[in-house]
């Protein structure tokens, strides 16, 4: 058994397909024996879910900041509540008790936790996989804009290594059960790489006119 926290929207008024998808990834969560931590919320994609997992025999955690207790409305029948003063202590607290990721379609609250945990995992800093369930291509500009930053070299490919991205809820906690949790982690000279060679774009000429190039100005 393990704890999955799960990320996705509060907000009402969305398309049901997402809310069902949710209700999915519940049922799924409770039925394989994991336990659910999620944000808190008893509306939308996070109160499906937690619903339904809590129905198929999770125990379910959920953790909201005192300023958002009157707005997303913690579910009566959640095993715990966890009250932090704040965002950033929520997050944490989220984080601290999962043992997996799971992302659902959202808006920025979601994008932030998928980009906080992603980042982590990237530079080795915690070693839980991380899958993002894309319904309907809900993620895919967001997607393609990411692969542009690779292509530009603002990003290694390796960002896409430590997430799996499928729109099959199976899938996704297959992924969460069976991926393999090594340690990943790049010196910041491999990410950024170094003056001589980087921006690659610019006349080599032009390259001893950045600070601290060979040959250019240092600090």
């Amino acid at each position: 058994m393990s704890s999955i926290c799960l990320y996705g929207s509060a907000s009402g008024g969305i398309d049901a397909r997402h809310v069902e998808l949710a209700a999915q990834v519940g049922r799924l969560i409770g039925e394989r024996g994991h336990d659910l931590v999620y944000g808190g919320g008893g509306t939308s994609v996070m109160g499906a879910a937690e619903a339904a997992a809590r129905a198929a025999g999770a125990r379910t955690t959920g953790v909201m900041p005192k300023a958002l207790m009157d707005l997303e409305l913690p579910p009566q029948g959640l095993s715990e509540l966890v009250v932090t003063e704040d965002m950033r202590e929520r997050k944490a607290e989220m984080d601290a008790r999962a043992d997996a990721f799971i992302v659902l379609p959202g808006g920025l609250g979601t994008l932030e936790e998928l980009f906080e945990i992603w980042v982590a995992r990237t530079i080795g800093l915690h070693t839980k996989p991380l899958a993002v369930l894309d319904l309907d291509g809900h993620y895919a500009g967001l997607r393609t804009w990411l692969e542009g930053l690779v292509e530009r070299r603002f990003a290694r490919p390796l960002v896409f290594e430590v997430v799996h991205w499928t729109d099959d809820p199976a899938e996704a906690l297959d992924h969460l059960e069976l991926a393999p949790r090594d340690r990943v982690s790049l010196p910041s000279s491999e990410i950024v790489g170094t003056f001589a060679d980087y921006p690659s774009d610019l006349p080599r000429e032009r390259r001893g006119d950045l600070p601290g190039a060979p040959g250019g100005d240092r600090p």
